[in-house]
């Protein structure tokens, strides 16, 4: 079921820009909080978009470990980003591009670039006003030709490396007539021992912001509850504005219902007041309830999947586990994902491994773990566990294949063993002089060419595919003769690059080079993990039909 159409700008409405700043601690959600907001401006009607800002020196998130900062998401055209984009992919259906995240990295190496080349005419380059007018640029851009922007800062209010966006926002907010800005700000609101909600570091953060010029005009609370109304009164009191800008964001089992709470707080109205929108607005008879009704439909079972990897930190599979949960509202069921370690692989994990309904081993970098993947490869290809590799998980696939079906032993990837007598995974021909890091991979979306009377052709319903990629080395072409002799079928190719994979004489075994994880939306999940589902599904109804038919059943006993 299709989240909401793509609504149409309309220029009339002058430009609208929501400012989300956060403080106290981070990981409050300020993203999320931002993503749902959006979403219900989007339900009203508007056509939304959203920019991430990240203080950091980097120029984007290409670089950065997993275990620091989470996985790296890529967008359609390349760009590797910080994983609130992604988020804001999702709650909001539309396909973002490089220019909508900002990092200092980006910012203050094009304005050197810029003083090298002479372009400042002799001036002192600055922070201010060189730095702060290109990030209003940047931000300006990245909302043209929308109704609404919705602005996230990275970082809290106090870190010396957001000060210069700061300073950008107070700029921004006096500079243009046709522009209409609101200041959210999204605090901690911890409970002290006898149970009371206190407001001190909301007061402490919101006195932070104003020392800097920044008023907010909406407070958002992030409890384990909803605030209490007397919480409220006291935060709008000392933070000057109405208690009715004063909202709650409780904790929730899953971020897809965050819209909904703020919804039935009154944050979108609140907001469309503010920004002028509520007479352009679609009546609430007529707003769109698809979210509400797909994020809260009853499920009818659960299955269990194991996501065998290196990295012990769910945001590093953010979106591997988003899109599986997709899925899960495709087919109606509760997915509940199991963790395999496969550095270790501990009789715990082990367990786990073969406890679970189905199997994703996901991408990654580095040899550590892989030994452990393939492990988890051949277990679920012997077994007939259903199997969906993504990546790199398609790359140990065909590791362990070509040493374990082929015969070729010691069979491996260059990029773990550059000896290897059987490189069946090689580095991409254009990689050979490429001596910079970040951003030189092949990345972002590429066709993909599928085989007719394929699994990949059913899971798609088309001869072709886009999906996003993030990867430096691929099958090596001199072996997929003997791959596919042994019963290996590349079912989707783009021209020489193998894409997707799968085995005949399995119940599910997929799979893909390139991310399918990245695309995959509520309500219009990834073909990949439906299928994976689908045939999990498939394999328990199956037992249901055997275990139902005696004669069936006699003949077990007696074999």
């Amino acid at each position: 079921m299709p989240t909401e159409p793509v609504t149409e700008y309309d220029p009339s409405l002058g430009r609208k820009f929501v400012f989300v700043t956060g403080g106290v601690m981070s990981g409050l959600g300020k993203g999320i909080t931002a993503a749902s907001t959006g979403r219900l401006l989007a339900n009203a009607g508007f056509d939304v978009t959203a920019v991430k800002i990240d203080p950091y020196l980097n120029v984007d998130a290409g670089t950065m470990n997993p275990y620091q900062h989470g996985e790296v998401y890529v967008l359609k055209d390349g760009g590797e980003v910080d994983l609130d984009l992604g988020n804001y992919e999702r709650f909001l259906d539309i396909d973002m591009t490089f220019d909508h995240n900002v990092t200092t990295g980006k910012t203050y190496k094009h304005v050197i670039e810029k003083e090298r080349a002479g372009d400042y005419l002799g001036k002192t380059v600055q922070i201010i006003p060189h730095i702060t007018d290109d990030i209003k640029r940047r931000i300006r851009e990245a909302a043209e030709g929308h109704d609404v922007c919705i602005v996230e800062v990275g970082g809290t209010v106090g870190d010396i490396e957001g000060m210069p966006y700061l300073e950008a926002l107070r700029q921004f907010a006096h500079e243009e007539e046709d522009e209409d800005i609101l200041f959210t700000h999204v605090t901690l609101v911890p409970y002290s021992k006898n149970g009371e909600q206190k407001t001190k570091p909301t007061q402490h953060s919101v006195k932070e912001l104003r020392s800097i010029g920044l008023q907010p005009d909406i407070l958002v609370g992030r409890c384990e509850d909803r605030l209490d109304e007397e919480t409220k009164e006291k935060i709008a009191l000392f933070c000057d504005v109405p208690t009715e800008a004063v909202f709650s964001n409780p904790d929730v089992e899953d971020i897809y219902h965050v819209p909904l709470m703020v919804e039935d707080e009154g944050l979108d109205q609140y907001v469309m007041e503010r920004l002028s929108l509520s007479d352009e607005a679609l009546p609430e008879s007529e707003r769109k309830n698809g979210w509400r009704k797909l994020v809260t439909q009853e499920t009818t079972g659960e299955v269990e999947i194991a996501l065998a990897g290196k990295y012990d930190l769910e945001d590093a599979y953010l979106s591997v586990h988003e899109a599986l949960k997709h899925a899960g509202l495709e087919k109606g069921v509760d997915v509940n994902v199991l963790w395999v370690d496969t550095d270790e692989m501990t009789p715990e994990h082990r367990d786990r491994l073969e406890r679970a309904d189905g199997l994703i081993v996901p991408g990654g970098f580095g040899a550590r773990g892989t030994e452990g993947k393939m492990d988890a490869v051949r277990y679920a290809r012997e077994q007939d566990v259903p199997f969906l590799g993504l990546c790199l998980g398609f790359q140990m696939a065909v590791v362990e294949f070509a040493r374990n079906v082929c015969g070729l032993a010691n069979a491996d990837s260059t990029e773990f063993e550059a000896e290897t007598p059987h490189p069946v995974i090689d580095i991409l021909p254009e990689q050979y002089e490429v001596e910079d890091m970040g951003g030189t991979m092949r990345l972002g979306a590429h066709e993909t060419t599928i085989l007719p009377g394929t699994l990949a052709e059913e899971l798609y319903e088309a001869e072709a595919c886009t999906e996003r990629h993030r990867h430096r080395y691929e099958v090596n072409p001199e072996y997929i003769d003997r791959l596919e002799s042994a019963g290996m079928t590349f079912s989707g190719r783009a021209g020489n690059r193998m894409e997707i994979l799968e085995l005949d004489d399995h119940p599910y075994f997929v799979g893909t080079q390139f991310h399918p994880e990245f695309r995959s939306r509520p309500g219009r999940a990834s073909p990949p993990f439906v299928g994976l589902l689908d045939a999990v599904l498939d394999g328990r109804d199956g037992d249901r039909d055997t275990e139902s038919d005696p004669e069936t059943e006699s003949e077990e006993v007696s074999a």
